[in-house]
Parts: C-alpha cells; sequence; structure tokens
C-alpha cells in the first residue's frame, strides 16, 4: 500500500458574516485560540494542535483544506488515482495549492509549506512569513 498523500488536515474554512461576530463565537465563546489575523479571515486553533479553523468574512469555495508534501507531487498522484485537476498548482503565501475534485466530485485544497508559515506580531496580525530559516519576509 502507498504511504498516504495528505499529511493532515491544514485547515476547515467557516463563512461568518463578519470577522468580529465570527471572533466572538468561535473564540470567545467556544474557546479557540487565535493564531493568526488578516483582514477579513482570521485562523483558530483546533483542539488537535495541527490543524486550524479559518474564519472567512468574505464568500469561501472550498471548505476544507489538506496538507501535502508538495502540491506539485500531489496534484499528479490525485491526477493518476482517477481524480482531477481544477485549478493549479499555484502560490500561495505559505508556499503552493492545488484544487482537485475526486470522482464523486468532492473538491479539496492540496497545500504544502514550502515557504513558511504565517508569521504574525503580539496582537496576532499576520505580518508575513517567516520560512524554515526563521526569517520572516
Amino acid at each position: 500500500m502507498p504511504d498516504p498523500l495528505t499529511q493532515g488536515v491544514d485547515c476547515i474554512h467557516v463563512e461568518v458574516p463578519d470577522l468580529e461576530s465570527g471572533l466572538a463565537f468561535y473564540r470567545d465563546s467556544l474557546g479557540h485560540e487565535l493564531l493568526w489575523r488578516a483582514e477579513t479571515s482570521a485562523g483558530l486553533k483546533m483542539g488537535d494542535g495541527g490543524s486550524e479553523l479559518v474564519l472567512n468574512a468574505e464568500p469561501w469555495k472550498w471548505k476544507t483544506d489538506l496538507l501535502v508534501e508538495s502540491a506539485e507531487s500531489a496534484s499528479e498522484r490525485f491526477e493518476e488515482a482517477g481524480g482531477s485537476v481544477i485549478s493549479g498548482p499555484f502560490d500561495i503565501e505559505i508556499g503552493k495549492a492545488v484544487v482537485v475534485r475526486d470522482p464523486w466530485g468532492n473538491e479539496f485544497v492540496l497545500l504544502d509549506a514550502s515557504k513558511g508559515r504565517l508569521a504574525t506580531d503580539a496582537d496576532k496580525n499576520v505580518v508575513g512569513v517567516e520560512n524554515h530559516s526563521g526569517e520572516t519576509y
């Protein structure tokens, strides 16, 4: 049996009418720790520690992002297995992503963090990307 394609759930996207009410519910009432915040989205820590709940105050089509070693390699393997690539691979802030559809019509984003992770200031506002060497750009 081959190694699993995905390494885990990167995030689950949830649309909210505005970021403040979303944070009031998911962070303040349900206890999810704020990891990062941008103008129209915010990442909250899920219980497993490795996945995020991402609040989006703007419409977001894809709801589940799965972490892979390499978005490019994952897209090729996904197609070889019978799935299809809808978009990508394309650059994202932390690496590369590809939108895929399985044979039953389920759509996912497969992404890698090849460039690093989001860097934040003391208030958790996104200020750039911290690469694997610890430098922020």
